[in-house]
Order: structure tokens, then sequence, then C-alpha cells
């Protein structure tokens, strides 16, 4: 990766009063994990995420108390609206998903209007953050389109661990003085389909995933 490409990502996550607390962190501590890649749908990105991904579960201990974070950027990709950067990300989502070989996380749903979805990939479930610079969302306008994958096993053990609200709570009153509200999409695993978070876009009700599970 392009050492300009990486500091440009890390100052948009580290020094711009930006809000998820959790990814300050994690970027603090040198625990994120940025890959590079050129388009988004290419085979050459399909099947170099899945193969990073791997590697970075490989290295992960499920029993660490610390937080890490695997993101992809699409250096080379151009995005003009949120809607094709929505087509693009599940289009991309869809096709990760079919070229994995492992089963589905037994932890989560694998059907995107469950409330207990969360997207598998390689055994392992993840939360989703779709990030470009057109988003609507200035907590989301990375300076290249970009996907964190967040292991869902960490927000579990931030449940565990009693602090998960307090966090969940600061990170919406920083996301409010940033922009001004609170982004209408968000919420709380368990109460709606996380899906609807995964963009950025604001989403109505009759908004369908187009994601197919195999």
């Amino acid at each position: 990766m392009k050492a300009d490409i990486g500091l440009k990502f890390t100052d948009f996550i580290s020094n711009n009063n930006h809000p998820c607390l959790m990814a300050q962190a994690v970027f603090k501590s040198q625990q994120a994990v940025i890959k590079e890649y050129d388009k988004m749908l290419s085979s050459t990105t399909v099947n170099g995420i899945i193969k990073d991904l791997k590697d970075f579960l490989k290295k992960y201990s499920f029993e660490d108390q610390e937080f890490y974070s695997f993101i992809a950027i699409f250096s080379k990709e151009t995005i003009d609206s949120e809607i094709e950067f929505e087509n693009k990300l599940w289009q991309l989502l869809n096709c990760l998903h079919v070229m994995d070989k492992e089963e589905w996380d037994p932890s989560v749903s694998k059907d995107p209007t469950n409330k207990e979805f969360s997207f598998s990939i390689n055994g392992k479930a993840f939360y989703i953050v779709g990030m470009h610079p057109n988003s609507s969302r200035l907590s989301r306008q990375s300076p290249y389109p970009a996907i964190a994958f967040n292991l869902h096993v960490q927000f579990v053990k931030l449940r565990s661990d009693g602090v998960f609200k307090t966090v969940r709570n600061k990170i919406r009153e920083r996301d409010k003085e940033l922009q001004g509200n609170i982004n209408p999409m968000l919420k709380d695993f368990g109460t709606d389909s996380e899906v609807k978070q995964y963009s950025g876009r604001i989403v109505n009700k009759n908004w369908k995933c187009p994601f197919d599970s195999k």
C-alpha cells in the first residue's frame, strides 16, 4: 500500500474529531490492518480480500481483550453518489459470499431481514462499515471508498463487560456534535437488521437488502 493512502485514512480517523471512539482507539494503538485494492468489483479484489481476511483472522486472538479492525481501501474506485456506493458495496459482499468456502458463523443469522443478522466471511461474523467521499454522514466521508470489517465478537465482549451502552452513547453524542444529528440508521444489535447501517445511506422502511445468502 502506498504510504500516502494509509496516512490520509489514518488522519481521517485520528485527527478530525471522528465520533467513533473505538475506531480512534484502534488506530491509536496501531491495531488497524489496512489493505489497498484497486476497483471494488474486480476478481482480484474479491480474492484478495478473502485471503487477507483469512490472514487477519489467523493472527487475531479471540481471547484477547484488544480491539482490531480490517479496512479495505479501494484507491482507484470512483464513487459519484451514495446509491452507487451502496450498489457496489452489496455487489462486493455478494461476490465475497459466493467465493467464501467457509460455513456461515453459527452465532448470527444469514437472513438479512433477521434482527440477528451479521455478515459472515471465513466463518466469522463481521459488522460492516462502508465509507466514501460522497457520504451524507461526515463520519463516513473517507478520503477513498473503503469498507471496515469489524468482528462481531468484539461488540459481544463490550456487552459482556457492561460497557457497550456507555461507549455507544458517547459515540452518538460525538456524532451529533459533528453532524448536528444522530445517524437515524443506527440501531442496537437485535432490535433491527444491521444491514441498513452498512452503506451509511439513509434508507426508508421499504428498502430491501440486495443480499442473497447461498
